[in-house]
């Protein structure tokens, strides 16, 4: 019999949390032969042990140089996307940003995109868990979350008619030792004064359950998706189980205080609260639960996470600690 076709897949984002963890993938896979990966500052593939990954050189705001990368390739994976900024710069980079590599997707034969739970919204009448039967909503307070809507709408109307077959992955909080934006945003506080380095920091815990996920289990669903696994559509990614702030704050060794969850207020969770969106922000916008249904990825895409939330924690943590995050 003929061997399979080797795939050449486009990613734009290589260096992210979830990029760094897709990309080794990707070098595993025997049906991958070649992955460009479009960033604005060079990295070497060679430093990271990558045999199949070539570095280019572009930005997503560039929309020449996505449709050059597009052009090359057979699957186009879309990670870039701005976490922590104001809402000018977020908006610019990751909404024009991805509307370029929307309209790029029209020239491959198969298009993923990583979305979040956040598209959702933060909205007390969504069901509980949530499926992806479930229209993207965004909240407009929370406007990473406003964004991850509006792109996601803003794909459907780009792809409307193209052959493309598309793929959306949402995350919830991806986490893990590559993934430490969690630690570094942690909302926290701590006692004044000559105590300060005896006292271990507090975390206001509303008692709100969320969900984490490993970026390696993010990595194993992209590239199911890039070989066309399942159906083209959305798929929910979390890991097994959840857990709360207390929990988090015992995997740290520090201190919770029970915070009554309809009196969350910004005020409750720090200084840090103008990065967006820390875990503070997360929390604070889900006034309710915002779990969701990973049935279909497990069904459709084959998708069997190795670590559940509270292992990703613990991995988390102890990267977090070696590294003098927190």
């Amino acid at each position: 019999m003929p061997s399979e076709p080797k795939l050449t897949v486009a990613v734009t984002g290589p260096t992210g949390e979830i990029g760094r963890a897709f990309l080794r993938a990707l070098d595993r896979r025997r049906n991958v032969g070649r992955v460009l990966g479009m960033a604005r500052r060079p990295f070497d593939p060679r430093e990271q042990g990558l045999r199949k990954t070539e570095y280019r050189q572009g930005d997503v705001l560039d929309r020449g140089a996505v449709e050059e990368l597009a052009a090359e390739a057979d699957v186009l994976v879309h990670l870039a996307f701005i976490v922590l900024g104001g809402h000018a710069e977020t908006r610019r980079i990751n909404l024009e940003g991805s509307r370029h590599v929307f309209a790029a997707a029209r020239q491959v034969s198969r298009f993923v995109y990583t979305s979040s739970v956040a598209a959702y919204g933060f909205h007390a009448d969504n069901p509980q868990p949530l499926t992806e039967d479930v229209a993207p909503r965004g909240t407009e307070a929370f406007y990473y979350s406003a964004q991850k809507a509006e792109l996601e709408q803003a794909l459907e109307e780009e792809l409307a008619g193209a052959a493309t077959e598309t793929y959306v992955l949402r995350p919830c909080i991806v986490a893990g030792p590559d993934a430490l934006v969690l630690m570094r945003q942690l909302p926290q506080a701590r006692v004044p004064g000559p105590l300060r380095k005896a006292v271990p920091p507090v975390l206001p815990d509303p008692g709100i359950p969320f969900q984490l996920v490993h970026h390696d289990d993010v990595a194993s669903a992209l590239v199911a998706a890039v070989r066309g696994a399942g159906e083209p559509g959305a798929y929910n990614l979390a890991g097994d189980g959840t857990i709360t702030l207390a929990d988090l704050a015992r995997a740290l060794g520090w201190h919770a205080i029970a915070v009554p969850a309809p009196l969350v207020g910004l005020a409750a969770f720090g200084a840090k609260l103008p990065l967006m969106p820390s875990l503070a922000q997360w929390v604070n916008a889900a006034r309710v639960p915002v779990l969701m249904d990973t049935a279909k990825a497990r069904r459709q895409l084959r998708w069997r996470p190795r670590h559940d939330t509270l292992a990703t924690l613990r991995e988390t943590v102890a990267a977090a600690r070696e590294r003098g995050v927190v």
